[in-house]
């Protein structure tokens, strides 16, 4: 059976809001993925019923985030980085700063930088204790940057991996104004390249950055934007084929009845891989939007929907948060999960620095 999409109709979010949105909406993903990310569907059902997880706010507070939402806030500091140098009138490489920013994540996991390693020091970030927790980092993120060598696409670290450490921290890249999508995808895409380095998942980073900016810059609607990262994704110089398949996927699976749990999972895969995590979030916040009588709805309804099966879990739903963050802004938001998450006040504090660095006022 095929249904005819109706996006919500709702009042156009000005940029201030998008950016927060996209930055809570991915760290209230993360969290509420975080709950079951290790556990196979069966595991979820029988400890949360039939349905699976699905209130945050029943957890208890604070409900953590993990190593997703933290690499999402070290993209965002390397960019703030970018930005102070830039409105002193200074050009700064900005993978440069970037794997800067991520080697400073990389001392907060107990992981020892290599003495060649250039040292930066601390910024506002590295002071946030909170952020130090060590949660289940990625392989790839930790030996990619233990090196001490700065991956590039001529001379990628961990040239084989394609593991979804790179789209799940990129969203910042998409809340760049003032640049042009291509410039977006480009910068996204390298820096990919500090710890993966396969294709797929320089690629699926791009895409994604692409699809948030397309989202929040461009005002595209939800597949619209969709669209436009898959023929941008499509357009790449040696295309990786595994992820313009998914893609494929997720826009053709969302016209029809939603699939979920193993169901979803064997069409889209796990979302272990940076092109399936993509493909997985683009899926859930499709399928999901004729359905929804709110931006809030649409978020609970989502976002569970992009947790409850057996493969990376807080992956999958902290991309379709900043997916619903970046398309309604602070609205999708569900107040009840707000007050459980963990240190939503520093999360604010950056999103707050990022708008006064791009635009001039928080």
């Amino acid at each position: 059976m095929t249904f005819a999409a109706a996006p919500l109709h709702h009042a156009r979010p000005d940029f201030a809001t998008r950016v927060h949105g996209t930055l809570m909406g991915g760290a209230l993903g993360d969290a509420f993925g975080y709950l079951v990310e290790f556990d196979s569907l069966a595991d979820i059902v029988n400890a949360h019923g039939p349905s699976g997880l699905q209130d945050l706010a029943a957890a208890g507070s604070p409900v953590h985030f993990s190593d997703d939402t933290q690499m999402t806030l070290y993209t965002l500091d390397g960019l703030l980085d970018v930005l102070e140098w830039a409105n002193d009138g200074v050009g700064a490489d900005i993978n440069a700063c970037q794997w800067l920013a991520y080697l400073r994540w990389l001392k907060t996991q107990k992981v020892p930088v290599p003495g060649h390693a250039p040292a930066q020091p601390p910024r506002w970030i590295d002071a946030q204790t909170v952020l130090h927790h060590r949660r289940h980092p990625g392989n790839a993120c930790l030996s990619g940057l233990g090196t001490g060598e700065m991956g590039t696409v001529a001379r990628p670290v961990n040239p084989d991996s394609k593991g979804c450490g790179t789209v799940m921290r990129s969203a910042p890249y998409g809340l760049l104004p003032h640049v042009e999508a291509e410039t977006v995808y480009k910068i996204s895409s390298e820096a990919a390249s500090l710890t993966h380095g396969h294709p797929a998942a320089r690629q699926s980073s791009g895409a994604f950055s692409w699809l948030i900016h397309q989202l929040v810059i461009g005002g595209l609607s939800l597949r619209a934007a969709a669209q436009s990262a898959q023929a941008r994704a499509a357009a790449e110089p040696a295309a990786d084929p595994a992820l313009l398949a998914r893609l494929d996927a997720a826009l053709t699976l969302s016209a029809n009845e939603p699939l979920s749990g193993d169901d979803l999972t064997e069409a889209l895969g796990l979302g272990w891989v940076a092109e399936e995590a993509l493909a997985v979030a683009l899926y859930c916040v499709l399928v999901t939007e004729s359905s929804a009588a709110s931006p809030a709805e649409h978020f609970r309804t989502a976002v569970p929907l992009a947790a409850n099966h057996s493969g990376d879990s807080d992956s999958t739903a902290a991309l379709a948060g900043n997916l619903l963050g970046a398309l309604y802004g602070e609205a999708a938001l569900p107040a009840q999960w707000l007050a459980v998450v963990e240190a939503p006040e520093l999360i604010r504090r950056l999103a707050d620095d990022f708008l006064t660095l791009t635009t001039g006022a928080a």
